[in-house]
């Protein structure tokens, strides 16, 4: 218990070091000198940011698998990285702003795991910019809702790790791509954020699934690829037909990376992000970019209304932080060494961060 309080002191110095920075940090609020707008997922990583707004003892819900601090990572580099685009600076998250621009509204993140880490970050940083809020979070299903009460504002997760559907049926569990009856959860929500691809490569016990159905056939396997397309495709067509974007916005939170290969970022004999403790400072990732993310652009591409869904391109920033994953201090300890998700505070704060700078927009930062 004693070194639990020191830890946490250690942590709230940190903390204040890095609030202090960060008073001293130059917004532009998404334009940049010229006027022109920003892309602001091209950029790079620099160190010395107002980062992290939370910890583990600020925010006491942190889930056991994304709290790196809690369950004994040592190093604290990682939390003081922030992402710096090339044309303009991010404003800082206002959760106070934040909960005041959307009173009212509700917010539905939908997908697997990497949702839930992001969807545990927005909630962090919301609930530490206003700690006296009140609060409710209920389960009921596969649904997660935390309200902030005062404020009438829902932030959901619904677990769904493949959009469309896997049904259990006489000759065992199908995925069904042309399928999606979870979508009946999705209407009537202000805004809808997406993933997908984390389960699509699952083989053997952890594969959740016996069969493939793609339209009147049943397949035992077809390539991974070809099947997430054509999932994508089937969820793209329910977003053209049913989404109304007067009333609804749509984002798709793009294809998390994982690091278990060295070979990626020029070192060919690490085999995980096991004692990684820096980012990669370039502005691109050496091996390139997953294929699934080509696919995810093609989709959205050929999309009938293609201003429908706004992309949150995260995998190259998130690619060139190889340190920022739970690694031995995360589910699995040292006999699980997690490479997928990602430690809160953390990366997926970033995404966040990006999140609150995209839907308030330039005139509201």
């Amino acid at each position: 218990m004693m070194a639990d309080c020191r830890f946490g002191l250690k942590l709230v110095g940190l903390v204040v070091v890095l609030i202090v920075i960060g008073f001293e940090e130059k917004v532009v609020n998404g334009i940049n000198p010229n006027g022109k707008t920003c892309d602001f997922f091209q950029g790079n990583w620099v160190l010395g940011s107002s980062y992290p707004v939370y910890n583990f003892t600020t925010c006491p819900f942190i889930e056991h698998e994304f709290n790196c601090l809690r369950n004994g990572r040592p190093d604290f580099d990682y939390l003081t990285y922030r992402w710096q685009p090339h044309a303009c600076n991010l404003s800082r998250f206002d959760g106070k702003k934040f909960l005041e621009k959307f009173k009212g509204k509700s917010f539905m993140f939908i997908g697997d795991s990497l949702s839930r880490n992001q969807w545990q970050s927005l909630t962090c940083m919301l609930y530490t910019s206003m700690p006296k809020v009140n609060y409710t979070i209920v389960r009921q299903g596969d649904i997660s809702i935390f309200t902030f009460t005062d404020y009438g504002l829902k932030v959901m997760l619904d677990r769904n790790v493949f959009l469309v559907d896997v049904v259990r049926e006489k000759i065992g569990r199908v995925l069904k791509l042309e399928s999606i009856s979870g979508s009946k959860l999705w209407k009537g929500i202000d805004f809808l954020i997406f993933n997908t691809w984390h389960w699509w490569n699952r083989r053997g016990p952890s594969q959740p699934w016996d069969y493939i159905e793609d339209g009147n056939k049943l397949y035992k396997d077809m390539d991974r690829l070809v099947a997430f397309e054509k999932a994508l495709v089937t969820w793209s067509k329910w977003v053209d037909d049913n989404i109304d974007p007067t009333r609804t916005n749509v984002f798709f939170q793009g294809i998390s990376p994982s690091h278990y290969n060295g070979t990626g970022w020029g070192e060919p004999k690490v085999g995980s992000c096991k004692g990684q403790d820096k980012p990669l400072l370039g502005s691109s990732f050496p091996g390139g970019l997953p294929p699934a993310v080509g696919v995810l652009k093609m989709v959205l591409s050929k999309m009938k209304n293609k201003k429908l869904v706004t992309l949150l391109d995260i995998t190259n920033l998130s690619l060139l932080r190889k340190d920022g994953h739970p690694s031995i201090y995360g589910l699995g300890g040292p006999t699980g060494i997690d490479c997928s998700h990602w430690c809160l505070a953390g990366v997926p704060d970033t995404w966040n961060l990006i999140f609150f700078n995209l839907i308030l927009g330039p005139n509201s930062l």
